[in-house]
């Protein structure tokens, strides 16, 4: 097939790419590097069967261009990262919906069969553990800028079930939980790259509040394999999926296997979430999906486990 990447540049479009490409397909990836980078697809550019260009699913004439040509779009191009949407508000806004709307309109234009990347930011600070799909969303202030990428991402969930409603349009909805793996940078307040890259140079690592707030990590490769497996069952259409691991750790505990699987001299320190980001931040307690959904439907079972994730992550950052 002709497959599109939205974000195709990015930590997990570029391992995705990097997968369809060996399954034989054409792909084509849309990046304006935003958070993506170069150097996450420069080893494919010399295959015959992938293309790239560098510009935002903003520029409609471009995006409809790639999309009347292709057989099945993963819509990954989106504004992430806690510190990326608070430092830029109003863009991350207009990425997250103007512009999946503008992968939506030109699908349902050329009938292209879709996969929306969402999120579990969705669920916002609940505190019912594990979430479900269907569970009802507790968000804070619209004071609070990191509640905007929840919302907007919910948008995106609104619209292309409204697509799938009233146009027939093929949608899959997947909610990553905690996404994690080679090539993902810090830079944007993703934890455990930022805990090993501090790790590895015996610097500081510091954690954010208390350390007791839990999260589930998984590998780039499961979900990557998750993603695939349903954008390709007839049954995931119009539904909605959590993919991830549901095995906990608090980033306290993290940062401590991280300080010693890296065999690190960093002293831990601790910083107010108010001091790291903007005031009245807020952070969820726990994030923990219920994959049970998933598992029905595709027999989702994650391949690697958080030791192995880190052995992954350290040996990148030290090549």
């Amino acid at each position: 097939m002709k497959i599109l990447i939205t974000g195709g540049a990015g930590f997990i479009g570029s391992h995705l790419a990097e997968k369809l490409l060996k399954e034989g397909h054409e792909i084509s990836v849309i990046d304006n590097l935003s958070t993506g980078k170069y150097s996450n697809i420069i080893h494919l550019i010399n295959n015959p069967k992938f293309s790239y260009k560098i510009d935002s699913i903003l520029n409609r004439d471009v995006l409809e261009n790639m999309i009347k040509v292709s057989d099945q779009i993963y819509h990954l191009a989106a504004a992430v990262g806690v510190k990326y949407i608070i430092d830029n508000p109003l863009l991350s806004l207009r990425t997250n919906i103007v512009g999946t709307e503008n992968v939506l309109e030109f699908a349902n234009k050329y009938k292209t069969k879709v996969l929306i990347a969402s999120t579990s930011e969705i669920y916002g600070k609940s505190d019912n553990i594990p979430f479900k799909e269907e569970d009802d969303r507790l968000l804070g202030s619209t004071h609070i800028s990191r509640w905007s990428y929840s919302s907007a991402k919910a948008i995106d969930e609104f619209l292309a079930l409204a697509y799938y409603r009233e146009k027939k349009l093929p949608v899959v909805i997947v909610r990553c939980f905690n996404t994690v793996g080679p090539r993902q940078t810090g830079q944007y307040g993703m934890v455990i790259p930022k805990f090993v890259h501090n790790a590895l140079l015996n610097h500081p690592i510091t954690i954010f509040g208390d350390g007791k707030q839990s999260r589930c990590f998984c590998d780039v490769e499961d979900v990557t394999d998750g993603m695939i497996k349903l954008m390709n069952h007839k049954k995931a259409e119009g539904q909605i999926f959590n993919v991830g691991n549901d095995t906990e750790i608090t980033i306290e505990a993290l940062a401590n296997k991280i300080k010693k699987m890296a065999n690190s001299r960093s002293k831990i320190e601790y910083i107010d979430y108010e001091e790291a980001y903007e005031e009245g931040f807020e952070d969820m307690r726990h994030r923990k999906p219920d994959l049970t959904k998933v598992k029905t439907c595709i027999d989702f079972k994650p391949k690697f486990d958080l030791d192995q994730i880190l052995q992954r992550i350290i040996a990148f950052f030290e090549e």
